[in-house]
C-alpha cells in the first residue's frame, strides 16, 4: 500500500544545480557535522578571496540563498562578526538579538530575528583561510560555556587544517559563484500516521520550497498537490504573500524556534499555521481557525495583499545602513565597492557626476588600472551609456554585451571587459546628480526584485554622495583654515634637531585648537612653545591663531617663560571668551645647553638623555589660561646636554575614552625610552602611532620634538 503524502521529485535539499566552487568536498562533510558536534542549527564557511579583499560564502547549512544572499560577499573592513573574526583572528560571540543591535547594528537591522551567533577565524599557523559561522536558537544562555568553546576550537581547527592541506597541494578551495549547500541527508518520508491528522502536514526544504505535502493539506491549502511540490508558498499562493508571513517562516528558520500565525484563505476561510524549525528545513502543520461569528482571530492579517518580500526589504535595509557609515566621497565609493557590488555579484563599480559640462568620475573599484580614468571628461554632448545615465533619470540594465552595443556600437565602453551592466541614476531632492554604474563580469538577469532594490539603491547612494561632497567640502575648508594657523614650516636651528607631527581629529569634521611654534628669540636662544585650546570650532580656531600671535609677540620682547604665559593670560582674559587654553613654553639656551619651562596646565613634557633613561619633567604647573587674570606662572630649570630629546604633546596623543591617563602616560614614556636614539622623525612617527594614534583619533594631536645636537 503506497504512503499517502506527495514528496517533490526534485532536488529538495541540494544546492538545485548551483555551481559549488572547487575543493569543497571535505570543508562541506566537517560543516554537516556541526549540528551534532556544536548543537548549532545554522552555519556557514566563508573564504578570503583571491585577491584578499573579500571573505566570499562558499558552504551554507541550515540556510537558503534568500537568507544569505545580503551577505555572500563581505568586505575585509565589514563591521560584521564574520570579517571581524578574520581581522582579529580571535572568536566573536553574539549572545543575542540586543548584543547584536549594541555590536553589530547593520546586522541588527537585516536581520531582525532571535539567536545567537559565533564567528572564529579559520587560522593554520600564520595563515588566515576564512572564517566559519554558527547560529543558535535564542534560548541558548548568553555565553559560551566553556566546553562550547573547546568543540569550537576544535571544530575551526579542523576545518582550518583542510584548507591548508588543500592550499599546500595547490589546490586551495575557492568560492563558487554562488555558495554550495552542506546537506545533512534527505528528509525522512512523513507517515501514513501524518496523513490521518485532521490537520495537513508540509515539509519546506532550506530553500523555502514545498519537498512534501500531505493531501490534507493540499485540500485546506485549496492547491492540487502538483502545484505546491517544488513551489515557495507565498509564491503559489497569493493570500499568502503578506510580509508578515513570510517574516514567521524567516523568524523560525533564524531563530531556530517554532513560530505560527493565522492567515485568511480567501473568502472566509481561515487557517492556523504552525512551524517546527531544525537544521534541515521546516515542518508545517496547517489546521482550520475559523473565528466565530466570521470575525478574524485577534492579531491576524484581514487581507492578503501582494507586498515587497521581506528578503528585498532586509537586503535594502541592510545596504542603507552600510552606506550611513559613510562619511566622504571616497567612503561612499568604498562602502558601494564593499558591500553593494559583491551583494549583487557584480565586479567592478565607477560612481560619476556630471560637472561643467562634462563627466566626472569620483570614484571606481574593479576595473584595471587606467581604464576607467579615460572617460574623465566626457563631454555631456556625447552619446555613451556614461553620459546617458548622467542626464536621464531613469535607470538602464544591459544583461549582455550585445544588448549595450546594440544601442552604443563602437563605444570604448563596451570594451571594459565587463559582461553587463546596471546604470543607477543618482537623483537627491529632486536632482540628477550623476549615476552608479554596476559591472558584471558575466551575463546577468536583473529580474523584477532585483530592479526595484537597485533603484531604491540608487537613491541611497545619491543621498550618502551629496551628504559626502559637503562633507568634503567643509572638510577641505576646516583643514586650510587649521593649516593656515600652523607654521608652514619650523626654522633652522644650530644646535637643534627638530620634528613635529599635526593630526586632525578623525571624528567629525570640525577645526582643532591644537598648536606649536619654534621662535628664534635672539642669537643663541630659541622658544619652543605647544598649547591646546578648549574646543574643535571656529571659535577655537580663531582664540588658537590669537594665543600663537600673542605669545610670538611677548617672546619677541625678550621676556622669560613665566611673563610670556602672564601676559598672554591676561590678553586672553581680555578677549572676553569663555573658552580656556593650555601652554607650555620653554626658553632654550643654545650655548650653555638647558632651559627654563613654565606650564599653564599642558601636558608634562618628556625628557630623554644621553643615558637612554626617559622620564617626564617635574613642572610647577600653573592654571590653565583664561582662569586667573592675574595668575603667576613659575618656571623651572632643565638641563639638555648634547644627544638629549625633549617631547611637547598635546593630551590627543595620550587621552582616548575611557582610557587611563596614567598609564597612557607610562606606554608613552616606554615608547620614547624605545625609541628614543632613533633619528628624529622615526621617533615621531612612534609616537604617534602608539596605541594605534596613526589610524582613529577622537581628538587632535600634536607633538614637537627638539634634540641637542652639536652646533
Amino acid at each position: 500500500m503506497g504512503v499517502p503524502w506527495h514528496r517533490s521529485a526534485g532536488p529538495g535539499h541540494d544546492a538545485a544545480g548551483a555551481p559549488v566552487g572547487r575543493g569543497l568536498d571535505e570543508p562541506a562533510r566537517i560543516l554537516r557535522s556541526a549540528p551534532a558536534w556544536l548543537d548549532a542549527h545554522i552555519g556557514g564557511l566563508y573564504l578570503i578571496s583571491e585577491d584578499r579583499q573579500l571573505l566570499e560564502l562558499a558552504l551554507t547549512l541550515g540556510a537558503s540563498r534568500q537568507f544569505t544572499r545580503p551577505w555572500q560577499r563581505v568586505g575585509m573592513t565589514a563591521p560584521v562578526p564574520v570579517a571581524e573574526a578574520v581581522r582579529s583572528r580571535r572568536i566573536v560571540w553574539v549572545g543575542g538579538a540586543e548584543e547584536m543591535a549594541r555590536s553589530y547594528p547593520r546586522v541588527a537591522v537585516a536581520m531582525p530575528y532571535a539567536f545567537c551567533l559565533v564567528a572564529a577565524p579559520l587560522v593554520s599557523g600564520r595563515t588566515v583561510y576564512g572564517s566559519v559561522f554558527m547560529l543558535w536558537p535564542a534560548a541558548h544562555p548568553s555565553e559560551l560555556a566553556p566546553g562550547e568553546r573547546d568543540r569550537l576550537d576544535a571544530f575551526a581547527a579542523r576545518l582550518a587544517a583542510v584548507l591548508a592541506d588543500a592550499a599546500e597541494a595547490g589546490r586551495p578551495a575557492r568560492a563558487g559563484p554562488r555558495p554550495g549547500v552542506a546537506e545533512l541527508g534527505p528528509v525522512p518520508p512523513l507517515d501514513a500516521m501524518a496523513a490521518r491528522l485532521p490537520e495537513g502536514v508540509c515539509d519546506l526544504d532550506l530553500d523555502g520550497k514545498l519537498a512534501a505535502v500531505t493531501p490534507t493539506a493540499a485540500g485546506l491549502l485549496g492547491v492540487p498537490v502538483g502545484r505546491l511540490l517544488g513551489a515557495r508558498p507565498w509564491a503559489v499562493l497569493p493570500w499568502l504573500r503578506d510580509p508578515v508571513y513570510e517574516y514567521h517562516y524567516r523568524a523560525a528558520v533564524i531563530s531556530g524556534q517554532p513560530t505560527s500565525f493565522v492567515a485568511l484563505r480567501p473568502p472566509d476561510r481561515w487557517l492556523s499555521f504552525e512551524l517546527f524549525p531544525d537544521p534541515s528545513g521546516l515542518t508545517v502543520r496547517i489546521a482550520p481557525a475559523d473565528a466565530a461569528g466570521g470575525e478574524p482571530p485577534a492579531g491576524s492579517r484581514t487581507k492578503g495583499v501582494a507586498h515587497t518580500r521581506p528578503g528585498a526589504l532586509y537586503h535594502l535595509l541592510h545596504l542603507a545602513g552600510a552606506l550611513t557609515e559613510a562619511v566622504s566621497v571616497q567612503d561612499v565609493v568604498t562602502m558601494v565597492a564593499e558591500q553593494i557590488v559583491p551583494a549583487f555579484g557584480g565586479r567592478a563599480v565607477a560612481v560619476l557626476m556630471a560637472e561643467g559640462g562634462r563627466l566626472r568620475i569620483v570614484g571606481h573599484r574593479g576595473y584595471p588600472p587606467g581604464l576607467v580614468d579615460q572617460f574623465d571628461g566626457t563631454a555631456l554632448t556625447e552619446s555613451t551609456p556614461g553620459v546617458q545615465a548622467s542626464t536621464n533619470p531613469v535607470p538602464a540594465y544591459f544583461e549582455s554585451r550585445a544588448e549595450l552595443e546594440r544601442l552604443y556600437p563602437g563605444r570604448e565602453e563596451t570594451q571594459d571587459g565587463m559582461a553587463a551592466w546596471a546604470y543607477l541614476p543618482l537623483v537627491t531632492s529632486g536632482r540628477l546628480i550623476g549615476t552608479c554604474v554596476l559591472a558584471f563580469a558575466e551575463p546577468h538577469h536583473f529580474d523584477l526584485e532585483e530592479r526595484a532594490v537597485l533603484t531604491s539603491l540608487g537613491g541611497l547612494i545619491a543621498q550618502a554622495l551629496d551628504r559626502a561632497r559637503l562633507y568634503d567640502t567643509k572638510l577641505g575648508l576646516a583643514h586650510g583654515l587649521q593649516e593656515s594657523l600652523l607654521p608652514r614650516a619650523l626654522p633652522d636651528v644650530p644646535g637643534l634637531e627638530v620634528s613635529a607631527r599635526y593630526l586632525p581629529a578623525t571624528e567629525g569634521m570640525d577645526i582643532g585648537g591644537d598648536f606649536y611654534d619654534l621662535i628664534r628669540v635672539g642669537p643663541d636662544s630659541v622658544a619652543v612653545v605647544i598649547g591646546d585650546i578648549q574646543g574643535h570650532n571656529v571659535n577655537a580656531a580663531a582664540l588658537m591663531g590669537q594665543v600663537r600671535t600673542a605669545v610670538r609677540a611677548f617672546a619677541a620682547a625678550d621676556a622669560d617663560p613665566g611673563t610670556v604665559l602672564s601676559r598672554t593670560n591676561r590678553l586672553v582674559a581680555d578677549l572676553d571668551t569663555s573658552l580656556l587654553a593650555s601652554c607650555a613654553y620653554l626658553l632654550v639656551d643654545l650655548v650653555r645647553r638647558e632651559a627654563w619651562l613654565a606650564d599653564a596646565g599642558h601636558p608634562v613634557p618628556l625628557l630623554y638623555g644621553p643615558d637612554g633613561r626617559a622620564a617626564a619633567l617635574e613642572p610647577l604647573v600653573g592654571l590653565v589660561l583664561n582662569v586667573d587674570p592675574d595668575a603667576d606662572y613659575p618656571q623651572v630649570h632643565v638641563d639638555l646636554p648634547i644627544g638629549a630629546t625633549l617631547a611637547l604633546y598635546t593630551d590627543g596623543l595620550i587621552e582616548t575614552p575611557g582610557g587611563d591617563l596614567d598609564r597612557a602616560l607610562a606606554d608613552l614614556t616606554a615608547t620614547l625610552a624605545r625609541h628614543g636614539g632613533a633619528p628624529l622623525d622615526r621617533l615621531a612617527d612612534a609616537l604617534v602611532d602608539r596605541a594605534g594614534h596613526g589610524g582613529h583619533r577622537t581628538d587632535d594631536v600634536a607633538l614637537l620634538l627638539i634634540r641637542s645636537v652639536p652646533r
